[in-house]
């Protein structure tokens, strides 16, 4: 057994909520391969349908009151030593991690990848504006890697996960909304009635082939309109980054801040798109919005909607982009295109994003350092960005075989990276 890893035998896993899908359910069975005890606390239907081990499956039909006095019984019941989540904001897992925490327990986190969509996060304690890294500085990250290896993890040429993200994500709002009769006490962690959620999902998966022909010819239309534009990078109101860690309560107020700052600031041949997120289900009317807001500011011919797709063809002509805590800001960053951020997000560090007023923003913004976000990079790739996928078998596979050993040793990512402890992990070219 590698030194830097704990005896399994003595690891106790219990998993909370996890991704969409079967990734959750495959973990546990590797942790198992390894020689842990691990346990699922299922919440609904959805849950319960890719979890496969029925004897350790512990349906949870209590009130969301009664929870904390649950999870605690479950702690001691099973000698829980760890427990396992994905996000860390939505309450039941607020809950968990603050009750884990005040027992000493070990609190993994998964994410979607800080550096999405080739990685995924893995941290322990919490993540986004939970994260360690709001602590760590860009000097602490630059010492820290002088004990690593120099060389820049690429991103792999593809292993899709968008459309298995929708499927699974479709199959598990059915299987809530038509099989969760037992689980009276299920309250969903979204605003959104869990109907319409299903109907939206399954919508967009149905849709998908006409949705993207729409976006490739509003995009093609702005890349060939030979005028400068800013970027305004949308989130998914609902998500939790936006809800927990933004100035905002709804993505209308982001949007009337950005449109009035652009108004104000932006010379008056820029024209600025938004860009919706990739899983964006049209639950809030946004291009009506964006419209109104456009009209009652006298942008109208210089304000455009996109409808999700890759971002990088975009931020190839882009002068600037703006969000309110999108990892997508992280390509930005990458092409040393200005950004300016308003929530709490973990490249949120001095020289990366502008501390500009808005106006001033869109008029003369500040470049990054690119020298800074190389070394940022660099650190996340070496520390809590794991290469693979949630949702796709092939990126499942590439995941499981790094993540399972990150897990196990003593030392969270960062930790290990300070001590050179780090696990190994399989050159990214190594595709599965």
């Amino acid at each position: 057994m590698a030194s830097y890893m704990t005896d399994p035998a003595d690891r106790r896993f219990l998993f909370l909520q996890g991704p969409h899908g079967p990734f959750f359910d495959r973990l546990a069975a590797m942790l198992r391969a390894a020689g842990a005890h691990c346990w699922r606390a299922g919440f609904n239907a959805g849950d319960a349908a890719f979890w496969r081990d029925r004897a350790s499956y512990i349906p949870y039909r209590g009130s969301a009151e009664d929870w904390p006095v649950a999870f605690d019984a479950l702690i001691e019941e099973h000698g829980i030593t760890d427990i396992v989540l994905y996000g860390d904001t939505r309450p039941v897992h607020a809950t968990a991690v603050a009750r884990a925490r005040a027992r000493g327990i070990c609190v993994h986190v998964f994410e979607e990848g800080y550096l999405r969509p080739w990685w995924v996060t893995y941290e322990r304690g919490g993540t986004n504006g939970h994260s360690r890294l709001m602590q760590i500085g860009i000097d602490e990250m630059r010492a820290a890697l002088e004990r690593s290896d120099p060389e820049i993890t690429e991103a792999p040429a593809h292993w899709g996960d968008m459309r298995q993200h929708v499927f699974y994500g479709a199959l598990y709002h059915w299987f809530v909304l038509f099989r969760n009769r037992t689980y009276a006490g299920f309250r969903a962690h979204r605003e959104l009635p869990l109907a319409t959620e299903a109907r939206l999902y399954t919508t967009r998966l149905l849709l998908m082939p006409f949705i993207a022909l729409d976006r490739i010819v509003a995009t093609a239309r702005i890349r060939r309109g030979g005028y400068p534009y800013h970027l305004a990078l949308l989130q998914l109101e609902h998500d939790a980054s936006f809800r927990a860690h933004s100035p905002f309560d709804r993505m209308s107020d982001f949007l009337e801040l950005v449109i009035e700052g652009f108004a104000r600031g932006a010379p008056r041949h820029h024209h600025l798109v938004f860009k919706a997120h990739p899983l964006e289900n049209g639950q809030a009317p946004l291009k009506r919005i964006i419209r109104d807001l456009a009209r009652a500011h006298g942008l109208e011919g210089r304000v455009h909607y996109l409808r999700g797709g890759k971002l990088a063809r975009l931020l190839d002509a882009a002068r600037t982009a703006v969000t309110v805590n999108s990892t997508a800001a992280q390509q930005v960053l990458w092409r040393g295109i200005p950004l300016k951020a308003f929530g709490r997000a973990v490249y949120s560090k001095p020289d990366l994003a502008s501390p500009q007023p808005l106006a001033e923003f869109f008029a003369q913004p500040l470049r990054p350092d690119r020298r800074a976000y190389r070394d940022y990079r660099r650190f996340l790739l070496e520390t809590s960005q794991v290469s693979g996928g949630f949702y796709s078998v092939r990126g499942r596979r590439r995941l499981l075989r790094q993540v399972v050993d990150m897990m196990l040793a003593v030392e969270d990512p960062y930790e290990a990276l300070h001590t050179g402890r780090v696990a190994p992990r399989p050159p990214l070219r190594a595709l599965p």
